[in-house]
């Protein structure tokens, strides 16, 4: 866990969800006014300089202000590797868009999407289609709800 101070957050403005992925990152974005999370793309990650040229045209096209970026992690609140891995690219992004980040525990968004979808007679191929984006709004979501949680410790779900 991180001990920097939270960036200074604009109180108006768009905000996207990430689920990190090696492969694949999930993004959902709010409307400007925060209501409401709405999945927006599985984004299939392709080269460093492809990357960087889509996540810079979506920060500044879809006005985002803030990214909040998944935080995988144990279910005793330890990080994981994919932590490590998440916060990397965190830092990435907020470099290379200049928009503030901000890390969301993330535990549980992949299987509620599943669950979402299982129900819906959907192909393995439409499920995989869509999961990412879907857990990125449950995650985004959860930070409308209590953006105090955001970078304030994870704690275990053992107890």
């Amino acid at each position: 866990m991180s001990d920097a101070a939270l960036p200074e957050i604009p109180t108006v403005g768009r905000i996207a969800g990430i689920d990190f992925g090696t492969v694949r990152i999930g993004v959902a974005i709010t409307d400007p006014d925060r209501i409401l999370a709405s999945p927006f793309e599985n984004y299939t990650r392709r080269s460093l300089k492809i990357d960087r040229q889509y996540f810079e045209e979506l920060a500044k096209l879809e006005r985002i202000v803030l990214f909040v970026v998944g935080l995988p992690v144990h279910m005793s609140g330890n990080e994981s590797g994919k932590s490590g891995e998440a916060r990397k690219f965190g830092q990435w992004l907020g470099r290379i868009t200049g928009v503030p980040i901000v890390y969301y525990d993330e535990r549980f968004t992949t299987s509620i999407a599943k669950d979402y979808l299982a129900g819906l007679g959907m192909t393995k191929q439409k499920k995989k289609a869509v999961i990412d984006k879907l857990a990125a709004q449950i995650l985004l979501t959860a930070y409308l709800e209590n953006p105090a949680r955001a970078d304030a410790g994870l704690d275990s779900l053992d107890d």
